[in-house]
């Protein structure tokens, strides 16, 4: 029996990441930015979504919190996923050479359940690739 609960856990945990992450992606396409790639993963880590904003090649961090958390998902963004992303982040720009001259921002999109959907903080800029 409890085999079945960590299992539905993990499986809930999976569900809800995935849908803060549609949730997140619908918002900042109507903020104007183009989804270049979604689940981005490398050896050195993975990278929610690669979006285009003007110019500028956004990488985005998508964290979903439970309403009752004591920390933003800014605030779980530690130094060491910072890293990884980073290091993510150039592995993408080396596979992609066309996006190597824009600019580029790391954001980061806390998202947590509200009545009856997922709301969505965008946070442009949340770090820059020296932090990480």
């Amino acid at each position: 029996m409890a085999k079945w609960r960590a299992r539905r856990g993990r499986h809930q945990r999976g569900w809800l990441g995935r849908r803060a992450e549609r949730a997140a992606q619908r918002l900042l396409r109507r903020h104007g930015l183009r989804t270049l790639a979604r689940n981005y993963t490398r050896r050195t880590g993975e990278i929610d979504l690669v979006m285009l904003h003007g110019e500028v090649l956004a990488f985005v961090e998508v964290r979903y919190r439970s309403a009752g958390a004591w920390s933003s998902g800014l605030d779980s963004v530690d130094a060491q996923k910072r890293r990884r992303i980073v290091r993510t982040a150039e592995l993408y720009l080396g596979e992609h050479p066309e996006h190597r001259y824009r600019g580029i921002r790391f954001d980061v999109v806390s998202a947590s359940k509200g009545n009856y959907r997922i709301a969505c903080e965008w946070i442009q800029d949340a770090f820059d690739a020296m932090d990480g």
